[in-house]
Parts: structure tokens; C-alpha cells; sequence
């Protein structure tokens, strides 16, 4: 008996790339409007969005405004959304809403993203239609290629990390208070938990001490919390109450930052990928923000040295 593969190869567009970012960004860059506009289409496309609702059952509308002005409108509803790592969806117009059924994949490959596209057409005679008339396999290169791109301009600090630990443990690391105070911050800072609330909406508040006897105070507000997989919050300055601080150092430095941790299982240890991006900012706030961006590498490096540390005593 023949294979589902073979039985559906001759109604399919297929391509995969692997793109030198984490799988975060690759979603983000995916299923956020703001981005999604920027890249989406082939040559000479360019998108208005009317709606974009990503979550099973969800409608994406859109139009793609061709080189020679005419308007291609576009819906898409969404079937599976399995973040970061699974899309599933029909796309179609108004006309047809299910025109052909299409899976994207996003693959953890040691840190990088292994995308795969398949377009599955409900005849092989449409599919082929596409392909000649359309240039739909050209066009789905093209559009691949505008992805990337696209995420090499995207502004977000990411730093990744393989971590000879399980995943438990590391999750433990970055969620309980005790853990936290034993790694968090820069180097030869002394941390201190003023409030540790693990839920959406709670605060993680705390204090650190410089070496040159100084102290300061940053904040997060938690959002999403799926053990022990995915953590996303919000991170800032913070006074001694635990309200929002600008930087003390940068003063146009962005006042809130959006994060998302993943911990990804790898061959028995843990990808670690942060992703952050200003939450909101201005011209300004997002200069100073991309400027600091090495700096921030080689302060990661030294706090995720001592979280090998702590980790490293099991």
C-alpha cells in the first residue's frame, strides 16, 4: 500500500529551509501582523492586513497588492496552532475559502530553525495549474526568501544556550526564588528576592548590589507560564517598591522589554533561547536599544556562566 507521501505528491508544493535564528523569532516573525506585512508575498507584493487572529478557528484576511496593481484578497483560517513549532491551516478568498490546505513546521535544530512549507491542492490538476500559470513554486521560493531577509533586520536580542542539564532543573532555575538568587544578575553583583510571584501578572522583584556598594532594583511581570517549557515576561528597572524605573546609566534606554524563554530537550540537555524586543519605544529608545545589544551578549554570557554553576550542583 502506497504511503500517504506518495499518494498526495503529485497535488503538493513543498520547500524547506533552514534559517540561521531561533524557532521564537521564525514564530514571531510568522504570526505578528506588524511583521507578517513586511515580508509576506514575491516580488514586487507588498500586503494590507485587515485581521489576523492566530489561535484555531482564527481568520487571517489580507489583500497582497501586486507589482502591476491588481489585489489579490486572501483568507486563511487557522486549523492547529502549536506554538512555537506548528501552524496548520486553509487558505483561500472569498470566493473559496479552502483552496489549498497548508502545514508549516518549525524545527529546534541546535539552536537554529528547520522550516518546512507543504501546500496540499485538493486536485493535481489545480496544483499543476498553479505551478505553470502562477509560478506558485517561485513565488513560495521568493517568499522564503523575503523571510529571511526580514529576520536578519528584526531588532531582538537573542541568546541561546545548550545546558548540560534537564530540563526540570532548569526551569527550577529561572522560576524559584531561592534558585534565582543564587545565579541571577551580572557578575559580582549580590542579588536579592524581594517578591517572587509565579503566576500571569506576578511580580518578580529584586535588588542588586554592585561591587562599588551601589544598589538598584529590576522587576518582571509575568504573561505566559508553561512549565517547563515556555515563560515569556516583561522586564524593567525598578525602584525600591517595585515600580517602573528608567535605566540609571541610559536614560533612552526602552522602559519595558518583552521576553519569551523557551527550554527545548536536546539529546538530554536544554536549549535555552531568550528572545527579547522592546515592548514599546521610540525611534530613540529603539537605537539605544540595538546599540546596547553586544553589551548585552557579554552580560548574559557571565550570568549563564553561574547558572551553569548552579546547575552543575544538581
Amino acid at each position: 500500500m502506497a504511503g500517504k507521501d506518495e499518494c498526495t505528491a503529485d497535488r503538493e508544493i513543498a520547500t524547506e529551509r533552514l534559517l540561521d535564528v531561533p524557532r521564537e523569532l521564525v514564530w514571531k516573525a510568522w504570526t505578528d501582523p506588524k511583521h507578517v506585512a513586511q515580508w509576506w508575498g514575491p516580488n514586487g507584493f507588498t500586503n494590507t492586513i485587515h485581521e489576523m487572529d492566530v489561535r484555531p478557528g482564527g481568520v487571517w484576511r489580507f489583500i497582497m497588492h501586486g507589482p502591476d496593481g491588481t489585489d489579490w484578497p486572501n483568507i486563511v483560517t487557522f486549523i492547529e496552532v502549536d506554538r512555537p513549532s506548528r501552524l496548520v491551516y486553509w487558505h483561500g478568498d472569498d470566493k473559496d475559502t479552502e483552496q489549498f490546505h497548508v502545514t508549516a513546521t518549525f524545527e529546534n535544530v541546535g539552536g537554529n530553525t528547520k522550516l518546512t512549507m507543504r501546500s496540499l491542492f485538493k486536485t493535481k490538476a489545480y496544483r499543476d495549474f498553479v505551478v505553470e500559470k502562477i509560478g506558485a513554486t517561485e513565488g513560495l521560493n521568493q517568499t522564503i526568501s523575503h523571510l529571511v531577509e526580514h529576520l536578519a533586520g528584526m531588532p531582538d536580542f537573542v541568546v541561546t544556550r545548550l545546558l548540560d542539564a534537564p530540563r526540570a532543573l532548569v526551569w527550577k532555575a529561572w522560576t524559584d526564588a531561592e534558585a534565582l538568587a543564587q545565579w541571577w544578575g551580572p557578575k559580582n553583583f549580590e542579588v536579592g528576592i524581594l517578591k517572587q510571584e509565579l503566576r500571569p501578572g506576578g511580580h518578580f522583584h529584586y535588588s542588586m548590589k554592585l561591587p562599588n556598594g551601589q544598589l538598584m532594583w529590576g522587576r518582571f511581570v509575568y504573561g505566559e507560564i508553561s512549565a517547563p517549557e515556555r515563560l515569556s515576561y516583561v522586564s524593567s528597572f525598578a525602584d525600591e517598591h517595585g515600580d517602573l524605573a528608567p535605566n540609571p546609566w541610559l536614560p533612552d534606554f526602552p522602559l519595558e522589554l518583552g521576553n519569551v524563554l523557551t527550554l527545548t530537550e536536546e539529546n538530554g540537555k536544554t536549549r535555552l533561547t531568550l528572545v527579547a524586543c522592546p515592548a514599546e519605544a521610540t525611534e530613540t529608545q529603539m537605537k539605544a536599544f540595538v546599540d546596547l545589544r553586544p553589551s548585552m551578549q557579554q552580560g548574559f554570557a557571565g550570568s549563564f556562566e553561574q547558572l551553569e554553576a548552579y546547575l552543575a550542583k544538581g
